[in-house]
């Protein structure tokens, strides 16, 4: 298994940080969570106050599921939406517009030619789609880690932005979350398993028994992250994986999206423990498994909206949090220098 070194946040920035917010024109804490904000952001610039958030870019990746039959939607929706994020008409590409975003999409495992889209959008694909995790494994052996490091390598592509936003886009991806974050943590199909884009109450019990199936079936085979991966996830999980890792060793704050980025997380903390100090969660999905992800990651959302979308599109909507965050700590008088 690869190792990785991940720099510490700066602790004196964020010692510093606190100190200022204390002597602002304001009560002791009276800011609440945008305190915690502003220090947090400044032990990941390693500067008070922290650099504004100008650069902030969301990287959608997309893959198809074996499971996708679970859905309300059929799979080849992944396909279509990859040409509208193109397009920029995506619910992420309108959100994150209005919060001065960039996004990009990346096919990792779409199950489509392709061709008619730029190259670079398909430039580190691993694979057409994954395995049915009820019945079989979702990679075929070294597809995790090549997903892994293609997610590394688009985060390396990404270098230089205030913050990365991990998106997602495929057809049967909550029924994926779900495997991966009750094979981390120990937990039943029960627990774990949402609606997802919609399904019936009957719906829902055929997705927990197939979420089920597929945790018995690879229940000797889940300790590594890898194999877990490769039994349980997909190509587009293992590469925001990597992403997430590759971001924490560069220093790049992250901020988590859903139920798809919660469930990534978990691996790639087990991959790379620490890396999780480099990442906030933007926001409450209402996928059981996302909360469960989030505990064992200790990350308190930022937001709680209801939404279940996907994409990034919930992170970006936390983003004029952290600017307001970032501008208490920069912008708020004194106490000191009071009249």
């Amino acid at each position: 298994m690869p190792r990785f070194d991940i720099p510490a946040p700066d602790a004196t920035a964020r010692a510093a940080a606190y100190e200022r917010l204390d002597g602002l024109v304001k009560p002791l804490g009276a800011l609440g969570r945008l305190e915690e904000l502003a220090a947090w952001l400044c032990a990941a610039h390693g500067v008070v106050p922290p650099r504004p958030l100008d650069d902030v870019r969301v990287v959608v990746f997309a893959g198809d599921h074996g499971v996708s039959a679970l859905s309300a939607y059929p799979r080849e929706v992944t396909a279509a939406m990859v040409r509208v994020f193109l397009a920029g008409r995506s619910g992420v590409n309108v959100l994150a517009a209005q919060a001065g975003a960039r996004v990009r999409v990346a096919d990792i495992a779409v199950d489509w030619d392709g061709s008619d889209v730029p190259a670079a959008v398909t430039a580190h694909k691993i694979r057409r789609g994954s395995g049915s995790i009820d019945v079989e494994d979702a990679l075929a052996p070294g597809e995790a880690l090549a997903a892994f490091t293609a997610g590394r390598e688009i985060a390396a592509e990404e270098d230089g932005a205030d913050l990365l936003i991990p998106g997602d886009m495929g057809i049967g991806n909550t029924a994926v979350c779900a495997a991966v974050v009750a094979a981390s943590l120990g937990l039943p199909a029960a627990e774990v398993v949402g609606t997802g884009t919609g399904v019936s109450e009957d719906g829902l019990a055929v997705k927990t028994a197939a979420v089920s199936a597929a945790l018995s079936r690879s229940a000797d085979r889940v300790e590594d992250p890898f194999d877990r991966l490769t039994a349980l996830g997909s190509a587009c999980l293992a590469a925001t994986a990597g992403f997430l890792v590759e971001a924490s060793t560069r220093g790049i704050p992250v901020l988590l999206d859903g139920v798809f980025s919660g469930a990534a997380a978990l691996v790639a903390r087990d991959l790379a423990p620490g890396a999780e100090q480099w990442w906030l969660a933007g926001h409450r999905s209402t996928e059981p498994s996302q909360a469960y992800a989030l505990k064992a990651l200790g990350l308190t959302p930022i937001l709680d909206l209801g939404l279940r979308l996907g994409e990034g599109s919930g992170a970006v909507q936390a983003v004029p949090t952290l600017r307001a965050a970032r501008a208490i700590i920069a912008d708020m008088g004194l106490l000191a220098d009071l009249a």
